[in-house]
């Protein structure tokens, strides 16, 4: 009588474990483009635009109701003095003194009307980067063009 053994092999084979290593791949995979980092930061970036949006909105709103129905002139209890607005002109919000052409200090609203002015996530000071309108009927609207991933955020009163 033959008294072979029978080897039981020990651990995995070569092709279990690639097959493993594969199935793993496409799970992380399917989760990255599912989570998609790089799109969530641009959203959060962008809800953080609509919230500054109306804030300085609001604060432009507060201003010419406490200054009868027009925005320019010295601000109460300050020596801050606020610009005047032209129908139809687009102007970049800036937080103080600036020499860009179009540019409108907002700075006469802080801290009687917003604690301090916002700036959009991805401009450099003193540019706000958003963009303030008066239009021919006296409606005011501000806007943040450097919103991402196609949208468009603009608030107006």
């Amino acid at each position: 009588m033959s008294t072979k053994k029978i080897r039981k092999p020990k651990g995995f084979t070569l092709i279990e474990i690639a097959i493993v290593i594969g199935l793993i791949a496409v799970l992380a995979a399917t989760a990255i483009v599912a989570i998609n980092p790089a799109r969530q930061f641009k959203l959060a970036r962008n809800s953080q635009r609509i919230s500054n949006v109306s804030a300085i909105l609001n604060a432009v709103g507060e201003r010419i109701s406490d200054n009868h129905g027009t925005f320019e002139g010295t601000v109460a209890g300050t020596s801050q003095t606020c610009p005047s607005l032209a129908a139809g002109t687009d102007y970049a919000v800036a937080k103080g003194p600036t020499s860009a052409s179009g540019a409108l200090d907002l700075s006469c609203l802080s801290p009687a009307y917003i604690p301090s002015l916002p700036s959009d996530p991805k401009a450099s000071a003193p540019d706000t980067g958003y963009v303030l309108n008066l239009d021919e009927n006296d409606r005011v609207t501000v806007k943040a063009p450097l919103a991402e991933i196609g949208v468009t955020i603009e608030a107006g009163r």
